[in-house]
């Protein structure tokens, strides 16, 4: 542990510490795609520093059904599902298939509440920065950059606060980049011990988040556009 105090403070301040990673991206042709929950307030503040449209991505963790926290698979809001592969052979066939469909219901309940009837931004061509709050064993990140590609964006960017270094090489393989604030070669084991506040995120606050971007957006369009 910390002999101190963890390096974030909460999402805000490790989204605001990204957002100056991410600098460069600033008046680039760029969506930044947050995982619900937890990666939305992170997403939000990148997004707000670096005046990006702010749109989700709901792909859904599958925990061991002994260690929900511990991810041994994740999916796609459409179905497409990435597997670990050390524990898979130990885990019933027909629970796995019936927990899928339960998160892609999930991942599906997300999309339509929080988008709020919105159409999801468009990324054909264009820079798709994809956050979340953290990974540990990177699964539903992977799912998440499959989803992406079948858009065609012009690069996919994978950007998070901290990730093991294990990791974030093996995300890097299929993306153009890799951003974090910390990659630790020995990491402790759970994203929230790098968070001095790692509270869960409401559906009420990741519909607000969003909100706001939108709002800010369409209020900077309509300045830009008066006399």
């Amino acid at each position: 542990m910390f002999e101190e105090v963890p390096p974030f403070k909460d999402r805000a301040d490790a989204g605001q510490q990204l957002a100056v990673k991410l600098e460069k991206y600033r008046g680039k042709d760029a969506v930044i795609l947050a995982l619900p929950r937890g990666g939305v307030a992170i997403g939000g503040e990148i997004a707000s520093s670096l005046n990006l449209p702010l749109d989700i991505i709901p792909v859904r963790k599958i925990g061991h059904p002994f260690n929900p926290e511990y991810a041994i698979a994740a999916l796609t809001s459409d179905g497409h599902i990435v597997l670990g592969t050390n524990e898979l052979p130990d885990v019933d066939k027909e629970w796995l298939e019936e927990e899928s469909k339960h998160q892609q219901l999930e991942a599906q309940r997300r999309r339509e509440v929080y988008s709020r009837g919105r159409a999801p931004k468009k990324i054909t061509g264009k820079i798709a920065i994809v956050v979340d709050d953290g990974l540990a064993t990177g699964l539903t990140m992977q799912a998440a950059v499959w989803e992406i590609k079948q858009k065609n964006p012009k690069k996919i960017i994978v950007a998070v606060p901290v990730a093991p270094a294990d990791t974030a090489e093996k995300i890097s393989k299929d993306v153009d980049k890799v951003t974090t604030v910390l990659s630790p070669i020995n990491f402790l084991g759970a994203i929230g011990a790098y968070y001095e506040n790692f509270e869960q995120v409401s559906d009420e606050q990741v519909i607000k988040i969003i909100d706001e971007n939108q709002n800010s957006r369409h209020a900077g369009r309509n300045q830009s556009q008066r006399p």
